[in-house]
């Protein structure tokens, strides 16, 4: 039964490879947000992000909402979902209209986002989202309401999130499926910073990492928006794996050490300190790992050794993404780590030596109330943001109706040079 204590509920799954999550969120008729329930599983029929089989991951994204209504005590009709995959692109667009030095009006502003739909360009792709990000005046940038303030011309800066048509539909009918409605579909990274970054800091700059189990997203941000983003089809899985290969055992069991044992950063006692591959429950007298003693235990030295390695691969792809990107050297700034893999024992310590920049860990914001110390983690951050997301009520320029007739020809900059313009502008 609804609480009536909450003017609006927010319902949110993320569909990731290794786990979908859900979250259910109350407003109260103060604003506050409080997480009501949340849940997570193990993923199925999900990989790199792509839908591999609708059955399966309808099941678990219906399994995973029905344990967050239950510790809710309320259900929810529709969700938001986060995408990580479906070759997700990000572009910034500049519209202007002229205003010759009178007032505007906010019928002005109204005038400029329907215009605006016009320039979005999706060259055949799905648009996920197209949202105003600020507005200038005669050019100057920083402008947060331009509703009555005199200019030559008006302009806005228009954030698109473009992917691949058919994963993404193929995301929504498992949603569907599991008898839901499906409220948005938002980018990964997007969401994941309404968690791990502040105002401030997108106003700075500041790139942002998020390593899932089988798909890394890098995204820039500054100026108030995503700038740019890439992929990079690796992820924590691929570490699993490696384990798993290396010691010839079996992938539960390399998962296990990984985040029992494993670490990114080497010491002293780790080749005198044996680790037992086999945990509690395990059944006794099954595979005996390579190089293991007698009691099927291994050297932490080499699955630090692993586990570095593939590290190696991994932040050598951010880097080249991150100087594509134009955030590296003089212009690069501090780098946030999120996602389940961020979780990772000295990760953070390894990728700032590796990277050469100030890296820190993101997680779900501390004051969000309600939410269980379990989820308060990097693993979860996308989650929270989601819900974070759709509680600031975002605007898309696609929903905005015309109430005049259009007689002023606009102009609209390029959108990959504008990115270029603006990594320039803010770093």
């Amino acid at each position: 039964m609804a609480n009536s204590r909450y003017k609006r509920y927010i319902g949110a799954v993320n569909i990731g490879s290794f786990r979908i999550s859900a979250m259910i969120l109350g407003i109260g008729e103060d604003d506050e947000m409080v997480v009501l329930g949340s849940s997570h599983r193990a993923s199925q029929g999900i990989k790199r992000g792509y839908v591999t089989d609708m059955q399966a991951a309808t099941y678990a994204v219906r399994d995973a909402v029905e344990r967050a209504e239950k510790n809710a005590g309320t259900s929810v009709s529709g969700v938001w979902i986060g995408c990580a995959g479906a070759g997700l692109a990000s572009r910034v667009t500049k519209v202007e209209i002229p205003i010759e030095g009178r007032r505007i009006e906010s019928d002005d502003v109204q005038h400029l986002l329907f215009a605006a739909r016009d320039h979005i360009q999706p060259d055949g792709r799905m648009v996920l989202h197209a949202q105003p990000t600020h507005y200038t005046l005669d050019g100057a940038h920083g402008v947060a309401d331009p509703v009555g303030l005199h200019a030559e011309s008006l302009g806005v800066d228009i954030h698109v999130m473009l992917a691949d048509g058919a994963p993404v539909k193929n995301l929504i009918e498992a949603v569907q499926n599991a008898h839901l409605d499906v409220e948005g579909v938002v980018a990964s990274p997007l969401a994941a910073s309404y968690a791990c970054l502040t105002r401030e800091q997108r106003e700075l700059g500041v790139a942002m990492i998020e390593i899932g189990g089988d798909i890394t997203n890098i995204s820039v941000h500054a100026g108030g928006m995503l700038l740019g983003m890439s992929a990079v089809p690796l992820g924590s899985a691929d570490i699993t794996d490696a384990i798993a290969s290396s010691f010839g055992i079996r992938r539960f069991q390399a998962e296990r050490l990984k985040c029992v044992s494993g670490s990114a950063i080497a010491s002293p006692s780790d080749h005198r300190e044996m680790i037992p591959v086999n945990g509690p429950g395990d059944e006794e007298g099954g595979l005996v790992a390579r190089g293991a003693d007698d009691r099927n235990r291994i050297p932490r030295a080499e699955l630090v050794g692993v586990v570095t390695e593939q590290l190696a691969r991994l932040t050598g792809e951010i880097g080249r993404s991150l100087k594509e990107l134009g955030f590296s050297g003089a212009r690069g700034g501090q780098v946030v780590m999120t996602g389940g893999g961020a979780e990772l024992a000295g990760i953070a310590e390894y990728t700032q030596s590796a990277l050469g920049q100030p890296v820190r860990i993101g997680k779900p914001p501390a004051g969000l109330k309600g939410l269980p110390e379990a989820h308060a983690t990097p693993g979860f951050a996308t989650l929270a943001g989601l819900c974070i997301y759709a509680a600031n009520d975002p605007v898309d320029i696609r929903s905005i109706n015309a109430n005049w007739q259009q007689t002023t020809k606009l102009k609209g900059a390029d959108t990959f040079g504008r990115v270029f313009r603006a990594l320039k502008e803010y770093f």
